[in-house]
C-alpha cells in the first residue's frame, strides 16, 4: 500500500479538492486499493512525510520533506494535469 501525504497551506480547503481529483484519476488508471492519500497542513510535512512515499502538495513549500515532493497546484487550476499525474504515477508505481 503506497502512501501519498497530500498538503496544503492549512490542510483543509484546497487539499480537499486536489485529494478528490488524484483518487479519482489514480482509480481510473487502475491502482484502486494501492494507495492512501492523507492530508496535512505545509508545517506537518517535516514530521509526517518520514512514513511517507510521495509528498503532493499544493503550495511551494521551503519545509525539509523526507521523502519524494511533487508540486500539484497545477491541479487546482486545470493545467497540464496529465503531466502532473504521470508524474504522480511514476513516483508511487514506476518500476
Amino acid at each position: 500500500m503506497k502512501k501519498i501525504l497530500l498538503c496544503c497551506g492549512t490542510g483543509v480547503a484546497t487539499s480537499t479538492v486536489v485529494n478528490k481529483k488524484l483518487e479519482a484519476e489514480l482509480i481510473k488508471r487502475g491502482h484502486k486499493g494501492k494507495f492512501t492519500i492523507t492530508q496535512c497542513k505545509a508545517v506537518e510535512v517535516p514530521t509526517k512525510s518520514a512514513s511517507a512515499d510521495l509528498c503532493v502538495s499544493t503550495i511551494a513549500s521551503s519545509y525539509t520533506c523526507h521523502c519524494p515532493l511533487i508540486v500539484a497546484t497545477n491541479l487546482l487550476i486545470n493545467r497540464n494535469t496529465e503531466e502532473i499525474y504521470d508524474q504522480i504515477e511514476e513516483a508511487l508505481f514506476g518500476e
